[in-house]
């Protein structure tokens, strides 16, 4: 009787906690898959702009979703990007243009969530102007010193090539300093021009146009 009693009484109080329990559990909510966005007044305020529909809405909701950045793609728009989370950030586009949020809020409402890096063309502003203004800056810098350097080839004086060039030149009676190469210098000469011992009309004194 003792082992029975006992088996009853432990039945009995499981029994109890289970019927405790089934209508909690009724009453909780069911759980879901989305994330709940928070509500843009609290991020960006009142709509900027009325509400639109038709076809302004889904060419602003195109547009406004061109601007950003999937998180998840590879240098792809929202707009663009086949992702399930990039569908679901065109979705929330559409809901703000709907409301009449202005491209502007839409893209600061993305931007506090993921950060600056969600817009395709991040604002000029802070560290952002060096992006911007950098290449500029190379390209003006790089035209001044192509310019310096074109007005100092032009001061530069012509004649040092040219006189350096012609002092090096050997003149016509110039012979080599080596004895057996000068006798055929000479010799090389006297068959070509018929200068006697190969020696020219002014290195012998004489007047005149030289003989062939």
């Amino acid at each position: 009787m003792t082992f029975r009693h006992t088996i009853a009484r432990r039945f009995v109080l499981a029994l109890t906690l289970l019927m405790l329990v089934l209508p909690l559990a009724a009453q909780a909510p069911e759980r879901s898959d989305e994330i709940k966005s928070p509500d843009p007044k609290w991020v960006v305020g009142d709509p900027a702009g009325p509400p639109r529909t038709g076809v302004e809405l889904e060419k602003e909701t195109a547009r406004v979703a061109s601007l950003l950045r999937c998180p998840v793609c590879q240098g792809l728009s929202v707009n663009d990007s086949p992702a399930t989370m990039a569908q679901n950030m065109k979705r929330q586009v559409r809901d703000l243009v709907a409301k009449g949020y202005s491209e502007e809020q839409a893209l600061l409402y993305f931007e506090r969530a993921y950060g600056e890096f969600v817009r395709l063309e991040p604002p000029l502003r802070g560290v952002n102007w060096l992006v911007w203004a950098a290449p500029v800056a190379l390209l003006v810098i790089g035209g001044f010193f192509v310019l310096f350097m074109m007005k100092r080839l032009q001061r530069a004086p012509k004649n040092v090539e040219v006189a350096s060039v012609d002092s090096a030149t050997p003149g016509r009676d110039t012979l080599p300093d080596d004895e057996h190469l000068a006798h055929y210098v000479l010799r090389t000469r006297e068959l070509a021009y018929g200068w006697p011992g190969g020696l020219s009309p002014a290195s012998r004194g004489e007047g005149g146009e030289e003989s062939r």
